[in-house]
């Protein structure tokens, strides 16, 4: 039977006058209650003043200034709860990074899964805490990358340290106030473009799926065309629907493509991802549209963008460096002395262009390449 919370508090304090220090999964272990739980029971107990908190950890407050300054410091033997929507393409990089940092500072990561479904971001985060996560990577499913209405509200509730990855929030929601590391995907977009204005092109196209991302690359593409006084072909119009309309979608951007190229004068273009780019690069010079003498091409992500026939220069955002610096900074909370008041960081890290074959030779100001 478990104990009444009065009684549950005084045997967290008499095993703590017992022992000294006493790990926070230790007591819940032998008091038969969840780490949230006693997280709970140990907030309560540290604001009244009769314990004091570390990492992982409580000790009888009289004996906290006889600790080692490093053992307010280890994260040795912590659990970090990771969350991401899928371990395939994109977030692989990102668990890798978050997983080489984590196991460095000799503690453990458990991924979840949430796989886009509608409130799996809740349930995974309610499972790695209660299975005694001490802080919290969140990569949560919005469809945008930040949190549509409603969204996220219970996010910066939990009783862990938590930083978000790849997502931000706007001012004012209450995730805001969280730690987050993402990529710059509106700065690697922009560098594209001033990379194709290098170029001498001069008429420019954006071809993104819609994604988490694709919102930052529109704006980081155009700022970048009206900073620099280029123009660009409107983008058609998103096609909604369910996996089976990937077909139309294909043909709706081809088209696209080939009207931007055809009648709008464009000579080069960002496509994303590199999966739409290889698909669409042979399609387009099989219909008579030169890659890259028609039309330069920057495909977003790098995944694949080297492996294709025509080697596809690419934006390729810090993936591994992203995840990493999110356990970083994950673990700095986790390590800092009790009652520390560090303020909230965001992150944003610079994806790297890397040029390849498909954009070709400089071109005339006309907006074709001189042997067009």
């Amino acid at each position: 039977m478990r104990l009444h919370v009065d009684r549950r508090h005084a045997r967290v304090l008499e095993l703590l006058r017992e022992r000294g220090t006493v790990r926070v999964a230790d007591l819940a272990r032998e008091l038969d209650v969840s780490p949230v739980t006693l997280r709970r029971d140990v907030e309560t107990l540290a604001a009244q003043g009769r314990l004091r908190r570390l990492h992982g950890a409580v000790v009888w407050p009289g004996e906290t200034a006889e600790l080692p300054h490093s053992a307010t410091e280890s994260v040795e033997g912590a659990v970090v709860g990771m969350v991401v929507p899928t371990t395939e393409y994109y977030y692989a990089e990102v668990v890798r990074g978050a997983r080489a940092a984590v196991e460095e500072r000799g503690a453990r990561l458990v991924v979840a899964l949430s796989r886009y479904l509608p409130g799996e971001d809740s349930a995974q985060v309610d499972r790695l805490l209660a299975a005694g996560a001490d802080g919290l990577l969140l990569t949560p499913s919005w469809e945008r990358g930040v949190p549509g209405s409603g969204e996220g509200l219970r996010i910066a509730e939990r009783p862990v340290p938590t930083v978000l990855v790849e997502r931000s929030a706007p001012h004012g929601h209450p995730a805001a106030a969280l730690d987050r590391v993402r990529s710059d995907h509106a700065h690697g977009a922009a560098e594209a473009v001033r990379h194709l204005a290098s170029l001498g092109h001069r008429a420019l196209a954006l071809a993104a799926q819609e994604s988490p991302t694709s919102a930052q690359l529109r704006r980081g593409f155009e700022a970048a065309v009206e900073a620099l006084g280029l123009r660009r072909a409107p983008e058609p119009a998103p096609v909604r629907g369910p996996a089976a309309d990937e077909a139309e979608r294909f043909e709706r951007t081809f088209a696209f493509l080939r009207e931007a190229v055809e009648e709008h004068g464009v000579s080069a273009a960002i496509l994303h991802s590199d999966a739409d780019a290889i698909v669409l690069v042979p399609r387009l010079r099989a219909h008579g549209v030169r890659v890259p003498e028609d039309l330069s091409v920057i495909t977003y992500d790098d995944e694949i963008a080297a492996l294709a026939d025509l080697p596809l220069t690419a934006v390729a955002p810090a993936k591994r460096t992203v995840g990493r610096r999110a356990a970083e900074l994950l673990l700095s909370r986790l390590a800092a002395p009790p009652g520390s008041r560090e303020p909230g960081q965001h992150i944003d890290v610079l994806p790297e262009l890397r040029v390849r074959a498909s954009c070709g030779a400089p071109v005339s100001r006309a907006g074709r390449s001189p042997s067009a």
